[in-house]
């Protein structure tokens, strides 16, 4: 073994700073042969050593103090300066056992002692060599072992193995000149170092590792493997460097920056004041101070805003965080957080307001006019959360300007169609640019009271995707046991919404969460007879077209038939939107005329069935429910869906074939499900109406409902299906203005549906004087409106055969089993 000359002690700190010193090493001659091989003894004192690791050809200073060392330093320097140095595992063991040390270390001379004032003493060792323990011979009372010298496996000798090593000594050279303390013979050192086995322990020893990390590498015998573990740790600490020297660039240049932005800020306010324009500052804050006390908000917020004002005080007008703070305080000093309009508690009065801006609607009135009795009554109590569910058009959004208008409460609108980002209910957090309140906060702010009549519109429409869900940050909102400490993620406080009025609005309750259902007083709105729709055209419709479109009542005057006409011909809806496009359009049309001039005399335009011809052109509907139905295999069905109800018409044929059944018209699962069960029904029955099986096996049938682009789904079709395939199979054409509706069963029962109300309008609209609907749903028939009730006869049927008997002749129906 050999001794590199000079060294350098302990290169890297723990902080991967450079700051060791190069010294040359005197080796005792009397351990030296006459080759200068340095001879170690087969058995050797060991120094046990913690939290570091000795590699051969270095130098480390060591203070020893434990009572075994010392006795060992004191029987065995005197005789030879070599013993071993091994890294023990625990660093806080003070008497480490044999199990307790690794079993490679290093042999190394001892260079230097010195004994310390506290009776300690201070070694500088110098390594020799890597050794491998083979057994201890003593252990008490301190350790001896045999040994043997760890042979290592050198480097290849190819190019790649020599460009590794290079480019490790470029890279630790690299490294060194970063080091801010590193003397400046470290780099005459490492490129003075030939060796790369030594060129690897020399940066091992000083590179800032862990003990674990450093023993690995003592104990590899492998020279190359050595020399790319090396490789990756310089680089990696070499990376270290770099990215630190690049943070504290920056951290100087944004020093220098913000001490310009101070020096050019003091000067501006220097000539502000110069100007006579200083104090803007103090200024707002003063006014933020006088609008918060006249908000007169709860303690806890008016905590907030002071706190806040304080910060604001100490931030330049310029820094982007003082725009933000100041626009959070001004939110918070222009929320009405004790400001609320006073009721209108006059029943009377509120009725006539209701009246006068629509027609019927009288179960939505009624729960105004109860909720105005109670707040009467009782001035403190909750404020209705209402959900009106209806068909489009049947004036759903314009009631809520009414009640407002009634209660004498200012009235805010929000629609919901479409929203997905669960944010527009409770808004960002401030910590976002360009964060917001949620719109109710909005809503509210603008309103100017903490008790607005809120219209939430078109609930069933909100979406969820990965910004969350709308409908869930709903329940907080609508819930009158949380809305009073309701909390936006803008706001960051509680705002008390108990005093709110909302109003929902929905065409479709089943779009609706359960849970949010539950929240709310749901009141269905069913879609207008022909009578109101008349009523509605004469009041409000003809008077707002008459006047949007520049007309006065001596231009044009409407005659009732016309207006039916209009309903009747040109209409198919629940509401009343296309009904009031198209007087609209008459309304035009006349206009065109009078700004034409042709108006030569002082008669007025009348508007009669006739000139509703001329202006609309051919009708674009046609009660066609009688010419369709007289042929056999028609019947007519009833459907509800999001926009009122709708008739359908089934229709069945036959043909030779296998006996398949084929079924078309964009419909759903279950009501293909309803057609199966309807052919099994008349199957099982086939006996009761004299038709031989056998026949049917070699038939085809064929099932389609018209409108195939419209997809349709629903078990109330099963009546209807299962009278068009009796219908074609007995040849017998169902009776004249029927619709019916209901589900079928195998056992011929019909079941209950939903939609009753609806369902009678459509057909009513449609021409149907017949309307078949199941015995169960009889108890809805009070709430049908009455004039459909007088207009339309209803059967109630509670079986297939009650069916039959209502859908058919029976002269003709008995004529025909026979047959």
């Amino acid at each position: 073994m050999t001794s590199d000359n000079p060294q350098l002690i302990q290169l890297v700190d723990d902080q991967g700073n450079i700051h060791s010193e190069v010294i040359d090493i005197p080796l005792d001659p009397s351990a030296v042969d006459d080759d200068g091989n340095i001879q170690l003894p087969k058995t050797l004192p060991v120094l046990p050593i913690r939290g570091a690791v000795m590699f051969p050809g270095t130098v480390m200073p060591l203070g020893v103090g434990r009572p075994k060392t010392l006795q060992m330093i004191k029987e065995n320097l005197d005789k030879s300066k070599i013993i071993a140095l091994v890294t023990q595992h625990e660093e806080d063991d003070e008497d480490p056992g044999p199990q307790d040390l690794y079993h490679v270390g290093t042999a190394v001379i001892v260079v230097k002692v010195q004994k310390e004032p506290d009776d300690t003493v201070s070694l500088l060792v110098h390594g020799l060599g890597r050794i491998k323990i083979r057994k201890y011979v003593q252990t008490e009372p301190y350790f001896v072992i045999e040994h043997e010298a760890v042979k290592e496996i050198p480097g290849s000798s190819n190019k790649k193995f020599h460009a590794g090593v290079e480019q490790l000594r470029e890279q630790a050279r690299q490294l060194i000149e970063l080091a801010p303390h590193a003397p400046e013979q470290a780099i005459g050192v490492l490129l003075n170092i030939d060796s790369p086995s030594s060129l690897a322990d020399f940066l091992a020893a000083n590179l800032n590792l862990d003990v674990q990390q450093k023993q690995d590498l003592l104990e590899e015998a492998d020279v190359a493997k050595r020399i790319r573990t090396v490789h990756r740790h310089v680089s990696a600490q070499l990376e270290i460097l770099e990215l630190q020297q690049k943070i504290q660039a920056d951290v100087h240049s944004s020093i220098g920056e913000f001490q310009r932005k101070v020096f050019l800020r003091e000067q501006l306010k220097a000539i502000q004041n110069e100007l006579g324009e200083g104090n803007g500052g103090d200024q707002t804050l003063a006014d933020i101070r006088k609008r918060l006390e006249e908000a007169n908000p709860p303690q806890a917020v008016r905590d907030d805003a002071e706190r806040e004002l304080t910060r604001l005080d100490s931030i330049p007008p310029a820094s982007p965080e003082y725009a933000m703070l100041l626009t959070y305080l001004e939110l918070l000093v222009e929320l009405p957080w004790n400001k609320s309009d006073k009721d209108n508690l006059d029943l009377d009065q509120a009725r006539k307001i209701l009246d006068r801006d629509h027609y019927g609607l009288d179960k939505v009135k009624r729960r105004l006019i109860e909720y105005l009795a109670v707040r009467k009554l009782n001035p403190n109590g909750p404020s209705p959360i209402l959900c009106l569910v209806g068909p489009p058009g049947v004036g759903k959004t314009s009631l809520g300007q009414s009640v407002a208008d009634a209660l004498g409460r200012k009235f805010a609108r929000m629609s919901f169609g479409g929203i997905r980002d669960e944010a527009e209910i409770r808004g960002h957090r401030r910590t976002y640019i360009g964060a917001m309140p949620g719109r109710i906060i909005q809503e509210l702010r603008r309103a100017g009271t903490n008790n607005p009549v809120m219209m939430l519109d078109e609930v069933d429409k909100l979406g969820s995707d990965f910004r969350g869900d709308p409908a869930s940050a709903l329940l907080e909102v609508l819930d009158p046991r949380q809305n009073n400490a309701f909390v936006d993620r803008y706001l960051d406080l509680p705002f008390d919404l108990s005093k709110v009025i909302f109003i929902c609005t929905a065409n479709y309750l089943q779009n609706i969460p359960p849970a949010l259902q539950d929240r709310m007083e749901v009141i269905d709105i069913t879609g207008y007879t022909d009578n109101d729709k008349l009523q509605i055209a004469k009041r409000y419709l003809v008077p707002r077209q008459t006047k949007e479109n520049g007309l006065y009542k001596s231009h044009c005057k409407w005659t009732i038939p016309a207006i039916r006409k209009t309903i009747e011909d040109y209409t198919r809806e629940a509401g009343v939107r296309e009904l009031e496009r198209q007087i609209g359009a008459i309304c035009r049309s006349v206009a065109s005329k009078v700004a034409a001039g042709k108006r030569r005399s002082r008669k007025v335009f009348t508007i009669d069935p006739k000139a509703v011809v001329e202006y609309l052109g051919p009708e674009k509907y046609i009660r066609e429910a009688d010419s369709r139905v007289k042929t056999p295999g028609v019947a007519v069905g009833l459907a509800y869906t999001s926009v009122g109800g709708e008739i359908l018409f089934i229709e069945t044929t036959a043909y030779p074939g296998s006996g398949k059944i084929t079924i078309t018209g964009q419909l759903g699962d279950v009501m293909k499900e309803s057609a199966t069960t309807a052919l099994s029904l008349f199957k099982s029955n086939a006996d009761q109406f004299g038709y031989d099986l056998a026949a049917l096996e070699k038939t085809d049938l064929h099932i389609h409902v018209p409108a195939g682009a419209v997809p349709k789904d629903g078990p109330s079709a099963g009546v209807s299906i299962f009278t068009s395939i009796v219908s074609l199979l007995l040849d017998i054409p169902v009776k004249p203005y029927l619709a019916m509706t209901g589900e079928i069963t195998l056992r011929g029962l019909v079941l209950p549906i939903g939609g009753v109300k609806e369902k009678s309008l459509a057909a009513c609209r449609a021409g149907i004087k017949t309307i078949l609907i199941p015995k169960q749903n009889e108890r809805e028939w009070e709430e049908i409106e009455p004039e459909v009730r007088q207009k339309c006869k209803f059967v109630f049927a509670d079986n297939f055969n009650e069916v039959l008997e209502a859908a058919f002749d029976p002269r003709k129906f008995r004529k025909a089993i026979k047959k």
